[in-house]
């Protein structure tokens, strides 16, 4: 993702243009360390120092984001919670997969996640646990949609400008292989995937079609081996219950 939005504050005047501009603040806070410094936070946005505290202020004001007493560094504030779970409860996506997720979970016996699409990361916003699920507790992942098994599939259906998002968060030998995957990943069934990151099981993902055939979410089930024989078969539990899901979305 660039470390800059050059010419970020030009058309600014005026409520959309500060809300474009706030919104890049909260997206560069989300970004590196916890705390950021005010310097840095205007360099990154393209912005200048009054303007970016200017709204740092209001943004501090407004519980969307908090500021260290001691360092005087900016963070994500806790409002961004409350927001996450207001809209997290009326998903349809949650609400579509919610009755199949216990029952597969009992079939799989393994970890499950839902997960969406949202500027070229992949967001698991939902986690039943497996009864081997480790020490690691990532219930709150935020992921490069296209190192991931779910994010390839709802990334590659998605359209162009989302897919160019994507793209932009791997490195250069990353991005060539995605592009020429694209359009196999486009109507794949299913993929596996191993992350890089160790503390990161391998998934199998299918994708949630939704009555009008957009690709809403993906569902995915922690595996020992990205490559092992039986993921087909997981595989296809997993496509049970997101075509059922789909049939719920259809009448949403």
């Amino acid at each position: 993702m660039p470390n800059s939005a050059p010419g970020a504050e030009a058309g600014s005047k005026g409520g959309l243009g500060t809300v474009r501009n706030a919104v890049r603040l909260l997206e560069l806070l989300g970004e590196g360390p916890a705390f950021q410094q005010l310097s840095d936070l205007a360099e990154r946005s393209g912005m200048s120092l009054p303007t970016v505290h200017r709204l740092l202020r209001s943004l501090v004001l407004a519980d969307l984001a908090v500021q260290d007493e001691q360092s005087s560094r900016y963070g994500l504030g806790p409002e961004l919670t409350r927001l996450s779970a207001h809209y997290l409860t009326r998903l349809p996506l949650l609400g579509a997969l919610g009755p199949y997720l216990s029952p597969l979970h009992d079939e799989l016996s393994t970890t499950l996640y839902v997960m969406t699409l949202v500027h070229g990361e992949v967001v698991y916003v939902d986690r039943v646990d497996g009864p081997s699920s480790g020490p690691y507790r990532d219930t709150h992942r935020v992921y490069p949609a296209l190192l991931t098994a779910g994010g390839r599939l709802l990334a590659a259906r998605s359209d162009d400008a989302s897919w160019e998002q994507a793209l932009r968060l791997l490195d250069d030998g990353e991005r060539e292989k995605a592009v020429a995957a694209r359009d196999e990943w486009a109507v794949a069934p299913w993929l596996a995937v191993a992350p890089d990151d160790p503390t990161i099981s391998p998934e199998v993902a299918v994708p949630v079609i939704d009555g009008r055939g957009n690709a809403v979410g993906a569902l995915s089930a922690a595996v020992a081996d990205a490559h092992a024989e039986n993921n087909s078969a997981v595989a296809a539990s997993l496509s049970r219950a997101a075509r059922a899901a789909g049939r719920t979305l259809s009448h949403v």
